[in-house]
């Protein structure tokens, strides 16, 4: 008989022990399915997100720098994209706590029902306790991500003109401003760490004082014989569990609050609208090369041919109402056309103005100079004077060059960019100053190379160079209102 009995305590203690290593082992496939869960919604969630700003931005093209500042951007991609990530991350636990929250309430209530209503509505209740500092936080976040933008837009603004600053002695003087908008952010963040430690200790002094209440009540309960000292255990051990989702819960509203204010600046980048948009009935451009008229000074650039103006300081304005990046200060004519008239997507394909000033991306560079027409990269380089800058590359055309294009001098970037924009092989052509960076001697090169390459097409170069007016087939000189022809 003892021996019976033995041996079923044995097998009970056995099958009591295949049932916890079962529970954890099922514990643990799904702690990892939570973390596959969550790490997932992180990345779709971040990754969308960025997704869609990009796009965004980039169908703003020009307009977005008039409308926006450049650290609202660097903000988003390099901080709120992360806050919004961590929102989504939280989600799956958040609903896990949920239904966790409400079997253990429903256990303990049929267990002590006394005690059960105290933890049910307790910590709840300490949850909404922890409501009031949210607010405090969500504003010093809002305020440490203003600074934080304004520091970046001063950052790109003295990176981009580093090499002035070098020059002209303001390094000292760019560097106090520096420090002194990054001290603002290091306040903002203070605050923002002071709100968010105020919220760390009432997510473990509220959910803890209820955890107090209901140990010393079981306990009293366990000592009047309401319940049994097992009863007490298992109620202080489901109460304590509560604590976890109460934390997931809270940690929820405070990622809550970090998304919002990292989503409101991307709502704000995604109501923004192009400044310049197609009309309702656009005109066609018959097809070849077009001529150009602008009748605000009376230019007249004859379809297939090289012009060369001198505009004085108004060339960027000629330029600009030329290929249609400002609206309202006088339409030009492309064919006839006005160019508000025109779709500006096939305006944009046909019409390609280049600035000394224009960007150069990150990366190959032979993924900048790409062919679109019939002209092949060997020409372009040439014609441009670019060769032996490519030729000094270690990698060639595979060479990896830094955003802007700053491991180059800037005749050799403006000689590489005048190659990016000959490849286009548009239509119209509209050159600001494409040699201003070179030598005398090159930019001869480059003129009567040109010259050659674009005959047959538009091409306008806003320049006061000799060398483009020797192979010029027209020059305007705006700057006496004459136009002649070369002989």
């Amino acid at each position: 008989m003892d021996t019976g009995v033995a041996r079923g305590d044995t097998g009970a203690l056995a099958r009591d022990v295949g049932i916890i290593v079962a529970l954890g082992l099922v514990q643990m496939a799904s702690m990892a399915a939570l973390d596959v869960g969550s790490h997932g919604l992180w990345l779709h969630a971040a990754s969308a997100t960025q997704r869609t700003v990009s796009g965004h931005v980039l169908r703003l093209g020009a307009s977005l720098t008039p409308q926006a500042a450049a650290g609202d951007v660097t903000a988003v991609t390099t901080s709120d994209l992360n806050k919004i990530g961590n929102l989504f991350e939280t989600l799956g636990r958040l609903a896990g706590s949920v239904v966790a929250f409400g079997l253990v309430g429903a256990g303990l209530l049929t267990r002590s029902p006394l005690l059960g209503a105290v933890a049910l509505v307790g910590v709840p209740l300490a949850v909404a306790g922890i409501g009031p500092l949210i607010a405090p936080l969500q504003r010093n976040m809002d305020h440490q991500r203003g600074e934080l933008t304004a520091v970046n837009a001063l950052a790109a603004d003295i990176v981009s003109g580093l090499r002035i600053l070098r020059g002209i002695g303001g390094e000292s003087r760019f560097a106090a401003r520096a420090g002194e908008a990054t001290t603002r952010v290091r306040d903002a963040g203070i605050l923002v760490a002071r709100s968010t430690a105020w919220l760390a200790g009432a997510e473990v002094l509220l959910p803890g004082l209820v955890l107090v209440a209901i140990t010393w009540l079981g306990a009293r309960l366990a000592v009047a014989g309401t319940i049994g000292p097992g009863e007490l255990v298992a109620v202080y051990g489901a109460s304590a569990f509560l604590v976890v989702p109460v934390t997931t819960a809270t940690e929820a509203v405070g990622s809550l609050a970090a998304a919002r204010a990292g989503a409101r600046r991307v709502v704000r980048l995604l109501g923004l609208r192009p400044l310049l948009t197609s009309p309702p009935d656009p005109v066609a451009i018959p097809p070849g090369p077009p001529a150009l008229q602008d009748p605000l000074t009376g230019l007249e650039a004859p379809a297939g041919a090289l012009t060369v103006v001198d505009a004085g300081p108004d060339a960027a304005a000629l330029a600009a109402r030329l290929t249609r990046f400002p609206d309202g200060v006088g339409s030009a004519r492309i064919a006839g056309v006005a160019t508000d008239r025109v779709d500006l997507a096939s305006l944009r394909r046909r019409v390609v103005h280049a600035h000394p000033e224009d960007l150069w991306f990150s990366g190959r560079l032979r993924d900048e100079l790409v062919a679109r027409g019939a002209l092949d990269v060997a020409t372009a380089l040439d014609a441009a004077a670019a060769t032996e800058v490519v030729d000094g590359f270690p990698d060639g055309l595979d060479e990896v060059l830094g955003e802007r294009g700053r491991e180059v001098s800037g005749g050799q970037r403006q000689r590489l960019a005048l190659t990016r924009v000959l490849l286009t092989d548009a239509d119209v052509l509209v050159l600001s100053e494409p040699t201003s960076a070179v030598d005398a001697h090159t930019e001869a090169w480059i003129a009567a190379r040109v010259a050659v390459l674009r005959r047959g097409r538009t091409t306008v170069v806003l320049s006061q160079g000799t060398p483009w007016r020797r192979v010029a087939d027209h020059v305007v000189d705006l700057t006496r209102t004459l136009e002649r022809s070369t002989p």
